[in-house]
């Protein structure tokens, strides 16, 4: 699994020319998933997700997380991360799990992240052509993967 983790004041997902959800201070995450993505994948994403210490305390140093200050997530699906753009200029997407696979560990990954978080989460609609819109503090970004250190 693969994510994009944002540090946000605020973001909204809009379908069809509607706001679907948004969010407050918190985080926006661009989830991909991959055919080999299991449970233990989505268990680690969630907890490393949830206690990353990326927000400000009092000094201004990055040493809250999302838990700690009680902050929003938002959370939408993102095959496009993993293209493979090496060869040619059309990225293929083969290594993105199929929607068999796929959505059912999204929505493990939802149930997650409500549980460790301890609140319910926003989520976009996965398959869904959505505009996101976001304002990025900082700006915070950070990478993760649950099989590759970057």
């Amino acid at each position: 699994m693969r994510v994009v983790i944002q540090r946000v004041s605020h973001a909204k997902i809009v379908i069809n020319e509607q706001e679907h959800c948004s969010v407050g201070n918190g985080l926006l995450l661009l989830l991909g998933i991959e055919e080999e993505d299991s449970e233990t994948d989505v268990k680690w994403l969630s907890r490393k997700i949830i206690n990353m210490r990326i927000f400000p305390d009092a000094d201004g140093a990055m040493n809250l997380s999302l838990l700690e200050i009680g902050g929003d997530l938002l959370l939408v699906s993102q095959f496009t991360l993993y293209a493979q753009a090496k060869k040619g200029n059309r990225p293929s997407f083969i290594k993105a799990a199929k929607p068999q696979i796929a959505i059912p560990l999204y929505q493990m990954m939802i149930d997650q992240l409500n549980f460790d978080l301890g609140k319910a989460i926003k989520t976009g609609i996965f398959g869904a052509d959505m505009q996101v819109e976001l304002t990025n503090e900082g700006p915070v970004t950070i990478l993760l993967d649950s099989k590759v250190d970057f």
